[in-house]
């Protein structure tokens, strides 16, 4: 086994560690939702909306992340 042989496995562990990134992203997205829903009832659905473009560009930096830890080899 030598160096190039575990470049691969470096990669995909710098990955798990990158998803926390988008991990946290997505909590708070999610967590400012129901706090804001609780607080004022009638936005939920102006909130909701806007939640789900937030959660879409955070996992696109997820995606690209993915892709790079296989093109980066």
């Amino acid at each position: 086994m030598n160096l190039l042989d575990t470049a691969g496995s470096l990669n995909m562990i710098g990955y798990g560690i990158a998803t926390l990134g988008p991990a946290l992203g997505v909590a708070w997205i999610f967590a400012s939702v129901i706090n804001g829903t609780a607080r004022q009832p009638e936005a939920r659905g102006a909130m909701l909306s806007t939640a789900w473009i937030g959660f879409a560009v955070v996992e696109a930096l997820a995606i690209i992340g993915i892709a790079l830890a296989f093109v980066i080899n």
